[in-house]
């Protein structure tokens, strides 16, 4: 199985403000940690804010922010959200034109692998993500700069 990078991107915006204990943070920022797209993230943190996962501020000090503690966002929920209406074979699609589909149970176990997937996704939270020995190592990659209450503001 594999998620879309809509879904991946969500999932590094969430890990990345897990990490910030509350502060609010810019999408530039985000982007340019993970040298990714600035107007792609705005559309997943607009998504993001829309589904409840956080809450955005717009203005001269304006950022974003999780909505809810770390431990309170699973991960199954959010990924089953944006990949529930994933295409894994041509029968799941809306244009079916297999011509095998009436004798077929590959809709069936691909179904079945869908649902363990996520499954096995929501015995996990953002927490879970973002604590224990990996903790130290994702601040370390992702570089987090040091906050003033000046360098808040000036975001």
């Amino acid at each position: 199985m594999r998620i879309t990078q809509f879904t991946d991107y969500s999932l590094r915006v969430l890990m990345y403000l897990a990490l910030q204990d509350q502060e609010q943070v810019t999408i530039r920022e985000i982007a340019e940690r993970y040298e990714i797209s600035k107007n792609h993230l705005m559309k997943v943190v607009q998504e993001l804010s829309l589904k409840g996962y956080l809450i955005a501020t717009r203005g001269k000090y304006g950022g974003i922010r999780l909505s809810r503690a770390p431990e309170d966002i699973n991960v199954g929920q959010l990924v089953r959200l944006f990949e529930q209406d994933t295409v894994l074979v041509e029968c799941f699609g809306p244009n079916n034109q297999c011509v095998i589909t009436p004798a077929c149970w590959l809709k069936k176990m691909f179904a079945e692998a869908m649902e363990s997937f996520f499954t096995c996704l929501e015995q996990y939270t953002l927490e879970d993500l973002v604590s224990g020995p990996n903790q130290s190592a994702l601040i370390n990659i992702l570089a987090f700069p040091v906050r003033t209450e000046k360098s808040t503001q000036s975001h």
